[in-house]
């Protein structure tokens, strides 16, 4: 089973938002872009959640338009075993220092996780956050969650408070 490393943080230093998921799969490893998969819905969720079409925008068309809603992307894991991309295969993780987005990003007002995984480490990272930060719990974009994509939009909608 090999190693595979993350991506770095994509965020301006006055970022409101950031949405964390696990580790990038196999096909944003390659593509080393977030979210590169076609089959995930990362992308017409947040793009729903904020009022504007992603989707159709080329990659770095898209982190533009997240700076300028001040909303950052990262992962709770920057390395691990894997085999494949689902994250139950996921086998010695390395967590990123995702508590330090508390005070490096003071404008900071929600960290929402993608996924469940996400989720139960972020947490277990950040601890009690500050009153005026907020963690969001989302559904996984992953098509392997098959919940409707109108069902996910509508939790998703929540990250619209922040941008």
């Amino acid at each position: 089973m090999s190693v595979k490393v993350g991506l770095p943080p994509v965020a301006r230093s006055n970022a409101r938002l950031f949405v964390l998921g696990s580790l990038p799969g196999d096909a944003s490893l390659a593509a080393q872009r977030y979210y590169a998969h076609p089959t995930n819905q990362f992308w017409r969720l947040l793009g729903s959640a904020i009022g504007e079409e992603l989707q159709p925008l080329s990659y770095d068309e898209r982190l533009k338009r997240l700076a300028e809603c001040r909303i950052g992307l990262w992962d709770v894991i920057a390395s691990a075993a894997r085999r494949g991309s689902l994250d139950q295969a996921i086998r010695e993780a390395v967590h990123n220092q995702i508590e330090h987005l508390l005070h490096d990003f003071p404008e900071l007002r929600a960290i929402a996780f993608n996924g469940s995984t996400s989720a139960a480490i972020g947490r277990k990272l950040i601890g009690e956050p500050p009153p005026e930060v907020r963690l969001i719990d989302l559904p996984s974009s992953s098509a392997a969650n098959t919940v409707p994509l109108a069902e996910k939009a509508a939790v998703w909608a929540v990250l619209s408070e922040f941008v």
